[in-house]
């Protein structure tokens, strides 16, 4: 009957030890991700799933408030990612609503910004100009150093990266694709700010 006590008595502080060390803090060093100031968080809701991002609008603020504009219009909603290629990236936006008279954004290269075409950024669509991205945008498939500034490239203006859903990502880049065009473009049923 003792060794029945002791057993129980210990297993109930064997347990209670355990709840005090789940439940205590963790240390003020603890690592964590450090915020991004003035930070915009987004979703990006499509027929195939939830991208949700954060936009740097201290590093990247003209490209972000471009895009927020055309988030705050609803220009997005109802329209496509309609370009996947796989280790690369899906590029989406309202190409088909887009007129010669939109204002082109000057581009915030890379090398000013220090944000990187990496796995999960995003980043602005534009033709040869470098100053000509108007409402498309991308989201990187894997590292795409080559789309950064260099001294043979004014490169790709990103913005920021996505926080989840990357395998959303991975899923549209690897849809059916002829000539890099999706044979079914996925709808971007709605890009909002969210808290």
């Amino acid at each position: 009957m003792k060794m029945n006590r002791f057993a129980i008595l210990a297993s109930a502080l064997f347990a209670f030890a355990c709840v005090g060390a789940f439940l205590s803090p963790q240390p003020a060093n603890a690592a964590s991700p450090a915020p991004i100031a003035n930070a915009v968080r987004i979703k990006i809701s499509t027929s195939q799933g939830d991208i949700v991002a954060v936009l740097d609008a201290k590093r990247a603020p003209k490209t972000v408030a471009n895009f927020l504009q055309y988030v705050d219009a609803h220009f997005y909603d109802g329209g496509t990612f309609f370009r996947a290629v796989p280790t690369f990236v899906i590029q989406g936006g309202n190409h088909d609503r887009e007129k010669p008279s939109d204002p082109q954004l000057v581009l915030e290269p890379t090398s000013k910004t220090g944000i990187l075409n990496k796995d999960g950024y995003l980043s602005m669509a534009r033709t040869s100009d470098p100053n000509s991205a108007t409402s498309e945008f991308f989201i990187c498939d894997g590292d795409q150093s080559e789309l950064d500034a260099s001294a043979s490239s004014p490169g790709y203006a990103a913005f920021g990266h996505v926080l989840s859903g990357m395998d959303v990502v991975r899923k549209i880049v690897r849809l059916p694709a002829e000539n890099q065009q999706l044979t079914t473009p996925v709808t971007i049923v709605k890009i909002v700010r969210i808290h």
